[in-house]
């Protein structure tokens, strides 16, 4: 009878176990002390990060390594130290699939709260981009187009690698869509055009407004009546990738390479390596740029990892160079 007992109470441990075990796989936490975020901001391989804050919570939207998968990678956090994984409905290589598509897989998406409080993605499948809405961040999202299919196919731009979709709200409440890369690391060429408010009509045909040193990943900011569009520049696949922009008085430009450029660029002790497709964010009033870096591997593909590092401007406007290694905490 005791032996029984005691069989059973090791049944009953083991399976609390096996269910703490289980509900903390999908928690990740951050390398972090008490007043410091280190790079990376969490384990594991991602790339082309975007954010958006609901509430008290902010949401992380990746490219999962190598080279994409079937999804994005969804991190939920409230704090920067402790990231939650979630999944979300739509992209997936499945449901993004069009008559004209290519093999790659779902990349980098950008997201933001737009219209009516909604929130909408813009994301690379099959070097296409297609556009998603959704009234919250985890969904449910559907496709923006009626017929499902992608906002800029494949061979809409024959010269551009339809790619790197990056959406911008104006201070006036329009949205402006840019995107482009180039082929074989070179020739990168940068695409915007004006959203109407269902911010899938383009409002206008779209026009290039590629920028000097321009290759991929376009991301737009704008501070005090500037507009400062940053990219990347060099190859993705090693330590030329980095981080630059150049700055013009409309949406459209024209641009002009920015001082300091570029700004984040692999470090002379190879800790920071070819830091890249980034974007930036702001909280109480500090700006950050939230990006990933490579983590070499003797492979025939990269893997990246996410971090974040302060952005910081001078009196005169201009980017000043980043500082990689982490940040004191962000949220007090």
């Amino acid at each position: 009878m005791i032996n029984q007992q005691i069989t059973k109470r090791r049944y009953y441990y083991t399976a609390i176990f096996a269910v703490i075990f289980c509900s903390a796989a999908f928690i990740v936490t951050a390398q972090t002390n008490k007043n410091f975020i280190s790079n990376p901001i969490l384990p594991g391989y991602f790339a082309d990060p975007t954010i958006v804050k609901e509430g008290d919570t902010y949401f992380i939207y990746a490219t999962i390594d190598p080279w994409g998968g079937d999804e994005v990678a969804v991190f939920e956090t409230n704090n920067f130290k402790k990231f939650i994984r979630r999944h979300i409905n739509w992209p997936t290589k499945k449901a993004c699939t069009s008559p004209t598509s290519g093999d790659s897989k779902v990349w980098a998406p950008s997201v933001t709260k737009g219209p009516g409080g909604k929130f909408y993605m813009y994301v690379s499948v099959g070097s296409e981009v297609w556009a998603g809405v959704s009234n919250k961040p985890l969904g449910p999202w559907k496709n923006l187009k009626a017929d499902n299919s992608p906002l800029v196919a494949k061979n809409d731009y024959p010269e551009v690698h339809n790619i790197d979709a990056d959406v911008f709200m104006d201070t006036d409440g329009a949205g402006y869509l840019y995107w482009g890369s180039g082929f074989n690391w070179v020739n990168g060429h940068c695409m915007a055009v004006k959203l109407k408010q269902d911010m899938v009509t383009f409002d206008g045909l779209p026009k290039e407004v590629t920028p000097p040193h321009y290759f991929e990943a376009p991301h737009m900011i704008k501070r005090k009546g500037k507009y400062y569009l940053m990219f990347s520049e060099g190859k993705a696949i090693d330590a030329t990738y980095q981080v630059g922009y150049a700055t013009g008085d409309t949406p459209f430009g024209p641009f002009t390479a920015g001082v300091n450029d570029p700004i984040l660029s692999t470090s002379n002790d190879s800790t920071t390596y070819g830091p890249g497709h980034h974007t930036v964010f702001t909280v109480k009033g500090q700006d950050y740029i939230l990006y990933h870096r490579i983590h070499p591997q003797n492979k025939a593909y990269v893997l990246r990892q996410l971090c974040i590092d302060s952005l910081q401007f001078d009196a005169n406007g201009n980017i000043l160079k980043v500082k990689p290694g982490g940040v004191k905490k962000l949220i007090k």
